[in-house]
């Protein structure tokens, strides 16, 4: 399915700043590029390159001496989806994970799951299926947590969000992930564009390993899971943030887009007996 993607990002710069950028769309077997352009203020040195950690794609950049900084992104993704029967989901010891998935069982920096392992067992513990414990999970922060813009801020963990029972995607995202792996499922963050989705920015949900294999999950129910463009996976926002700035800006302005002529989105009725596998 291919998405056109467009993004722009604007800042007053207060102080000469160094920016690690992560808005580039990873190019992967199951997510091809094409048409891709990256553009920035005249004068401000950047470079792109992976982290050692995973293949999340980042510009780190310099300011110098300029006063505003503006940054826009555009591509055509084209994403491969594949829709996965619940009867072909099998749940697997801790002992038969892949060895690759294991990190994503630990506590982090905003998914405190040893915090929150008593909450897990008791409303979800009961559930035999790890599968059907990520959906019920879902269901739970839909129905509990609030929806509210500017209601925390980059601090506000997995924890603070049961507590406060409200957040954007960001926590809705740390939840979930938080509360899976108190149940011993691997889960991490995930952060992407989303196909009109409203309103339009930036997306984070996340992805729990299954049967050895990576489904989707998006507490929010704000976009159609096979409407997603991956940027990036990590453990939690810290591994996976839009931008993080050493140095003093203010963000003035920011547009994101992502739209396709051909996109028809999968709803409830839709995925009735299925899982959304987007693999990297």
């Amino acid at each position: 399915m291919p998405f056109q993607i467009n993004a722009e990002l604007h800042y007053q710069v207060l102080q000469r700043s160094t920016v690690l950028l992560n808005i580039h769309a990873l190019s992967t077997p199951n997510q091809t590029l094409s048409e891709e352009q990256f553009s920035i203020t005249p004068g401000v040195s950047w470079e792109e390159f992976p982290l050692e950690t995973g293949a999340n794609r980042y510009i780190r950049l310099d300011t110098g001496d300029a006063a505003q900084l503006d940054i826009t992104y555009s591509v055509m993704a084209d994403t491969k989806v594949t829709m996965v029967s619940h009867e072909e989901l099998h749940d697997v010891s801790v002992a038969q994970i892949r060895r690759s998935a294991l990190p994503y069982l630990f506590p982090s920096r905003y998914c405190q799951s040893d915090r929150l392992g008593r909450f897990a067992t008791k409303e979800f513990g009961y559930i035999p299926h790890p599968y059907d414990q990520a959906v019920a999970i879902c269901d739970w922060i839909f129905n509990n947590i609030d929806y509210l813009s500017g209601s925390t801020d980059t601090g506000t963990s997995a924890f603070d969000t049961l507590t406060q029972r409200s957040g954007v995607c960001r926590d809705f995202a740390h939840l979930g992930i938080a509360l899976c792996r108190a149940l011993s499922i691997p889960a991490r963050y995930f952060t992407g564009y989303a196909c009109f989705m409203q309103p339009p920015d930036f997306h984070a949900c996340f992805e729990a390993c299954i049967g050895n294999r990576w489904f989707i999950f998006d507490p929010t129910r704000l976009a159609a899971l096979n409407g997603l463009v991956r940027i990036a996976t990590g453990r939690d926002a810290a591994d996976s943030a839009v931008a993080t700035i050493f140095g003093s800006m203010q963000m003035t302005g920011m547009s994101v887009s992502c739209v396709s002529n051909d996109f028809t989105p999968l709803g409830a009725a839709d995925l009735a007996g299925h899982a959304i596998l987007i693999e990297p």
